[in-house]
């Protein structure tokens, strides 16, 4: 008969109790273990690599993970951007303790928000997180701005430029052409103008420079005496007075026809003669005139001056565009104006008046300002419904800088003895027409 099983003997059932006991504890050892791994954080763990990015959340793109051996350390991811290229650290770590010189900033919390560090070394953002699973994966940045987006900009900025230029140098080349185109053309249709107007038409078909420059200028002799034969046009300007439309103290207003062929064409200009004892009336007139910074759309058009005969009879003509609705207070008086006309008509009036104060011209050119002195309705003229002319500036005077307190003085002195009489009738009527 064979020997009876120990654990079925009474001290077999000892060494079964203690089996069992055994078993009992190593159980539990281990679930206090699995507890205790329970209470980790899972993260990933990669010491390089490169982020994927969409929109405006990257995600640390590492293949690894591993509980952290300590409770109490926490996940970690670190962004390093350096030389246009970024790298992405993720590990597990103890906040309390320093990480390359940085201490993880805000890791109580189960998203993994990046926080920028300053550094010698590039760009360099961290963040910490715990309480979820692998939370080091997601990097989220604040304000919606990652550094991929920067890194990106950084990118997209020089080759936006180097797109751009091309098509900016044309547009500039484009606007400098035309530019010029523009200028030039005025030039030529300035020239034109003065040619057309300054001189009959068998001149301009010989192209006589020389002529057409002396039939434009103005006698600015200090004397009537003083004016030789030599400094007169070469020819006079073939006009034929028509009907005397004014007449005041110191000169007339005749409406006359400038022929501007053989076949009998004209043009209709206006003409304010002076007498021969009137010649610094007339000087100082066509001396305002012939300022090539006078001219604007609201400044009555002057065309030349002559002088004209000899002796007693001699005469000085200053010759102007003629506007045959006449001056703006005859017109008022024959008229009523709307809103609409009156606001454009005076918009025109006070661009004239700007012109003469203004120290430039439209185009930016330094010029002298005029100060008219006796604006009046008398001394505009209606030029069409909507626009008038200032004209008459017979007692007007030029603000040059360098002139004195008496240069000024004496200036108004002459100039005021020029006026027209109050008690003559005509004497507003050629100021307004001249």
């Amino acid at each position: 008969m064979p020997p009876p099983t120990p654990w079925l003997t009474s001290s077999g059932g000892k060494a079964r109790d203690e089996g069992v006991n055994y078993y009992r504890r190593s159980t539990s050892q281990a679930s206090c273990s699995a507890r205790r791994s329970l209470k980790t954080n899972l993260c990933k763990w990669c010491d390089s690599t490169a982020p994927a990015c969409e929109e405006k959340v990257c995600y640390s793109n590492c293949n690894l993970n591993s509980y952290c051996e300590d409770p109490y350390e926490i996940c970690v991811a670190i962004w390093r951007q350096d030389n246009e290229s970024i790298r992405i650290s993720t590990l597990c770590h103890n906040p309390q303790r320093p990480i390359e010189n940085l201490m993880v900033p805000n890791y109580n919390t189960s998203r993994c928000v990046m926080s920028h560090q300053p550094s010698e070394d590039g760009i360099i953002y961290i963040c910490g997180c715990v309480d979820e699973q692998e939370c080091n994966d997601k990097l989220i940045f604040e304000n919606h701005t990652n550094g991929y987006s920067m890194l990106q900009s950084k990118e997209v900025i020089p080759v936006a430029a180097i797109s751009l230029l091309p098509p900016l140098l044309v547009a500039v080349m484009i606007t400098v052409i035309f530019y010029l185109c523009r200028t030039q053309k005025r030039r030529k249709r300035a020239k034109a103008w003065a040619g057309k107007q300054g001189q009959p038409p068998a001149l301009l078909e010989q192209g006589k420079a020389t002529e057409r420059e002396e039939k434009l200028s103005v006698l600015m002799d200090e004397s009537p005496a003083g004016t030789s034969a030599g400094r007169r046009p070469a020819e006079l300007l073939p006009i034929e007075l028509d009907e005397m439309v004014g007449k005041g103290q110191f000169a007339e207003v005749w409406r006359a026809k400038l022929s501007r062929s053989h076949s009998g064409q004209y043009e209709t200009v206006a003409v304010k003669i002076f007498p021969c004892e009137e010649y610094s009336s007339w000087k100082n007139e066509s001396q305002i005139f012939t300022d090539s910074s006078l001219r604007h759309d609201s400044v009555l058009q002057f065309l030349t001056a002559e002088d004209r005969g000899a002796g007693p009879r001699r005469e000085y003509w200053l010759i102007t565009a003629y506007h045959s609705r006449g001056n703006l207070k005859d017109y008022l008086s024959r008229h009523v104006l709307s809103w609409m006309d009156l606001q454009k008509m005076a918009g025109s009036l006070v661009s004239g008046v700007a012109h003469l104060h203004s120290d430039y011209t439209a185009c930016g050119r330094p010029k002298i300002p005029i100060a008219h002195r006796d604006i009046k309705s008398t001394n505009v003229l209606v030029k069409n419904e909507q626009e008038c002319v200032l004209c008459d500036f017979g007692i007007a005077i030029r603000l040059d800088p360098s002139l004195t307190v008496d240069d000024f003085a004496n200036s108004g002195q002459a100039s005021m003895s020029c006026q027209p009489s109050l008690e003559e009738p005509f004497a507003a009527t050629p100021t307004s027409r001249g």
